[in-house]
Parts: structure tokens; C-alpha cells; sequence
């Protein structure tokens, strides 16, 4: 298809629910023709076990703010609810020809193989496709030498300007976002939803750099506390109502307004946020993961931790554990305060999965799909990578198997985001919130401990310890690492000792 043969541009709007920092939207505009900005919902993806009507209450705000800023460009959000193919072909035949920007989509397996069905599609139709970058994810790369190079220039680039007008496809109408509550989107949300919207995450993230990002670190892995410190922009980050880009670079300003200041809580202030900048980073380094190897999703990272796990599967265990009911106070509140606000910080999600994977031997494969329709944040490159790096599945990372005892008494000390979650244990005293099993007069509604925590670590270590010991273990991680592990340099000799412990390091990506 020529420039001749294009009637119109299609903006395919997907998690990038924004008009900032948009290419996609900026080259569309830029070729000159009428512009049809859309959003699909599509029914077959909402079916799926891994999404939620809390991930839609999200969408619902934030395609409603887009919506209006649209409107205000003279371009309505066009919203079809139904099969994207079909929608491009009545699109066609009624319009003719058209341009098809989008931005390139690291999703879950289903919006890969759409993708590739829509990309057979442009093809057999003439339709030119363009797909943009996605924040520092880049596409068809061979291994992971000059990522991090790429992944920079992509952030040091200039924020794009939200365009000052739109010329719209005129007299097409294909439906109106479906509401908040639509059956659609099944019944499943628990609780509070963060509020979705790009107003809301500009003000989050200038709450975070003006005041609350000071205290980041300190209070990164205390669940409860860490709501108010961390930054609390990953769901925007994960349906784009802000880009990594513009966050990052609002973040070197701020570090360079404090850097001027030269006061000591100045100076904590920026090391606060320069680790935050980090965590971008790491953010970007994990989805990275998804689009180089989408199996992920469902196959370990390394092929000897096939069939560990899959034939133990305990359905109490795994019952008692969506449900907050293992009788481990602290596990049990994470996952209650989970299901009330779609939001905890990184060490409680690792510690949830480190428990289900270890303590109750449970597959990952059943237990990611259900903690994602929790987290209202969720990211199925940060989702699926994690998960198998905690259930100790990828064969290139330190096995860490979190002791849920320790974890309470360092992260809530004095029980109290245990009490507010688990109100079973609230006149229990703090020399017992921890271990309430030791004084059962005390906590007489509360379960015991599904497992004995040394008995279960010591039948999970030699499982563990079978696989790392196979046959061609050794060879295979070093694929693994060849092709998934991050560095910095562009050499492809093998990393050394200290290298590879940086890489093992536990990382706070759920800001």
C-alpha cells in the first residue's frame, strides 16, 4: 500500500491510555490524514483467569479522561467491543484503506497471539502496520547485550508533546465504553481500586517527587507503610497513562532542584529517588524478559523444573491461602489486604508466592493467574518473571525461600498491619502476633498453621536440590543466562562470580 492508497490513520489504543508522549498518535498526525483514535474491548480477553473487573475499573477511568481529552482535539475515542479482526474489516469496507498505528504490546499470551493474527491480517489486506516502541522494550533482540544501551537512549529522548488538534474520521460511530459494573468483566472485584486516569497519576507522581518519595526506601518492604512512601504508579505505568519516559525525566529534575539545595535531608532525598530511578529500570529489564521469551507464562524458564510441582498440587492448601487461612498471621494479612485494596508492596508479594510455592509446594502456574486479578498493577512481564524467580524455577537466580515468622517480627514488629487484616488476632499481645499457635487461649478463631514452616523448607530445598543437580542443569542455565539475564556491557563472555550474585539480588519492582 503507497500514501495514495490510505484513506485515514487508525490510532489503536491498548496500554497507553494517553495522548502525551504518544509516537504512535504524533506520526499519525503527522502523516496528515483523518485520524480514527479506538479502543477494543474485547470479550474472549476478559474471559481470561488472569484478568479482573478490578484491572477494568482502571481501564474505565482512565479511557473515560482520554475520551475528553480527545474530544477536546476534535477526535472522539471511538470504543468497539467485540473481535478486533472483524472490527478492521467492517472498518475497511466501509471506509476504505488505512494507516495502523500502535504502540508494540507486551501482554499475556492471548494479546500475543491477537497481535500476530492482526499483524497475518495487515498483511493479506495491504494494510501497513506501525508499531512504536513501548517505553525501553525493545523488540526481536538476540540477547541482552546492548539492551540497557537502548533501553537509555529511549529515556533520554524528548517527552512528545500532546498534539494541539486532531482532524477526525467524520460519521463513524462504533459504541460507548461499556460501564464500570458490566457483567463482561466478571464479578470477582474485592474491595477498593485505585483511581485510574492520567490526572490522577500526574498528581501521584508530584506527590511522590515533592514529598513522599523521601522516605522510600526506609519503608519500601514494611507492608502498610509503604502504601503512603512508594510511589504508587505502577498500574499507571502498566495502562500507560503516564510513559516510564516522563516519569523518569521528572524524576532527574526533581534530583537536580534537590541536588542544588546541598542540605543533608536533601541529599537523602535524591539517594531515595536515584534508587527509585533504579527500580524503573529493573521494571523495564523484566518486561524485557516477556517479549524475548513469551513462554514464560507457562513454562519454567529452565526445562529441569518441569513436572516439580505440577502432580502435588493440594487444593485446601491452595484454598486457604487465596483466602487469607494459613494460620501464618502475617501471610494471611498480606493476602486479605491484597484483596481489599489490589495493592501491597514487592517483599509481601514475593513473600505470598515464596510461601505458596515452598511452604504448600504449589505450582506457580496456578497461582500467578489468581494473584493477578488481584493486583490491580498487574504487568505480565513483571507478573510471570517474578513469579518464577520466587518459586526458584528460572535456574539463573538465587533460590529464596522466605521465612514467614521473621518477616512478621522485621516487617510489622508490632502486629500492627496483622491486626488491622487478621481482626481474629486483635487482642492478641505482641509476644504472641506472631506465632499465635504458642497460646491458643489467645486466638481461638484463628487457624492453626497449615504446615510446619522447618518441615515444609526442608522437603522444598531437596526437590530443589534434584533439579539443580541434573543432568545438563549446568548447561542449560547457561542459555538461560545467555539470553534472559541482564548487564551492562556489550560482552558475551560469561559474567563473573560477583556479577551474577548482583544479578540474584531481591528487587523492589511494585513501587
Amino acid at each position: 500500500m503507497t500514501l495514495n492508497d490510505a484513506k485515514f490513520s487508525v490510532v489503536w489504543f491498548k496500554r497507553d491510555l494517553r495522548i502525551a508522549d504518544h509516537e504512535p498518535l504524533a506520526k499519525a498526525v503527522k502523516l496528515g490524514l483523518p485520524i480514527l483514535p479506538l479502543y477494543v474491548v474485547e470479550p474472549d480477553y476478559w474471559k481470561l483467569p488472569d484478568v479482573s473487573q478490578r484491572h477494568w475499573h482502571f481501564i474505565h477511568d482512565s479511557l473515560c479522561e482520554l475520551n475528553n481529552e480527545l474530544i477536546k482535539k476534535n477526535a472522539p475515542l471511538c470504543v468497539y467491543t467485540g473481535d478486533i479482526i472483524n472490527l478492521f474489516e467492517n472498518i475497511r469496507s466501509r471506509f476504505g484503506s488505512f494507516y495502523l498505528f500502535s504502540h508494540q504490546e507486551t501482554g499475556n499470551n492471548w494479546t500475543y497471539q491477537r497481535d500476530r493474527m492482526v499483524l497475518s491480517w495487515c498483511k493479506e489486506q495491504r494494510i501497513v502496520w506501525d508499531e512504536s516502541q513501548s517505553n525501553g522494550v525493545a523488540r526481536r533482540l538476540i540477547n541482552r547485550d546492548t539492551w540497557s544501551d537502548l533501553r537509555n537512549s529511549v529515556m533520554r529522548k524528548p517527552v512528545i508533546l500532546a498534539p494541539s488538534t486532531l482532524t477526525s474520521l467524520k460519521d463513524i460511530n462504533l459504541g460507548a465504553i461499556p460501564s464500570k459494573d458490566c457483567s463482561m468483566f466478571g464479578n470477582n472485584l474485592i474491595g477498593n481500586v485505585q483511581t485510574g486516569g492520567r490526572a490522577q497519576g500526574l498528581k501521584t507522581l508530584q506527590s511522590f517527587l515533592d514529598e513522599r518519595g523521601q522516605r522510600y526506601m526506609l519503608t519500601l518492604s514494611k507492608p502498610g507503610i509503604s502504601a503512603r512512601n512508594c510511589s504508587r504508579l505502577s498500574a499507571h505505568i502498566a495502562y500507560g497513562t503516564l510513559s516510564i519516559r516522563e516519569i523518569e525525566q521528572a524524576t532527574h529534575r526533581r534530583i537536580k532542584e534537590l541536588s542544588f539545595a546541598g542540605d543533608e535531608n536533601s541529599q537523602y532525598f535524591v539517594r531515595n529517588l536515584s534508587a527509585f530511578l533504579s527500580r524503573l529500570a529493573w521494571r523495564c529489564h523484566f518486561v524485557q524478559k516477556l517479549e524475548q521469551q513469551p513462554c514464560i507464562e507457562y513454562q519454567c524458564m529452565h526445562p529441569a523444573f518441569e513436572g516439580m510441582r505440577e502432580n502435588d498440587f493440594n487444593d485446601i492448601y491452595f484454598e486457604a491461602w487465596k483466602k487469607g487461612r494459613t494460620g501464618y498471621p502475617l501471610v494471611d494479612a498480606c493476602m486479605r489486604s491484597l484483596h481489599q485494596n489490589g495493592w501491597i508492596t514487592f517483599r509481601m508479594r514475593a513473600m505470598l508466592v515464596s510461601f505458596a510455592s515452598y511452604h504448600l509446594w504449589l505450582d506457580w502456574r496456578k497461582t500467578a493467574p489468581f494473584m493477578a486479578g488481584l493486583f490491580t498493577d498487574y504487568e505480565p512481564g513483571i507478573h510471570y518473571s517474578q513469579f518464577q524467580m520466587q518459586s526458584g524455577v528460572t535456574g539463573i537466580n538465587a533460590v529464596r525461600m522466605y521465612n514467614p515468622i521473621k518477616q512478621s517480627v522485621d516487617q510489622d514488629p508490632e502486629g500492627i498491619f496483622i491486626k488491622r487484616y487478621v481482626p481474629e488476632l486483635k487482642n492478641v499481645s505482641q509476644t504472641w502476633i506472631h506465632e499465635p499457635w504458642r497460646n491458643l487461649t489467645l486466638a481461638k478463631d484463628y487457624p492453626l498453621p497449615i504446615v510446619d514452616h522447618a518441615v515444609a523448607i526442608k522437603h522444598a530445598r531437596s526437590q530443589i536440590n534434584l533439579c539443580w543437580k541434573s543432568q545438563g542443569f549446568k548447561e542449560e542455565s547457561s542459555i538461560v543466562l545467555e539470553k534472559l539475564a541482564s548487564r551492562k556491557r556489550k560482552s558475551r563472555v560469561s559474567r563473573s562470580n560477583t556479577e551474577k550474585k548482583a544479578s540474584h539480588k531481591q528487587l523492589e519492582l511494585k513501587f
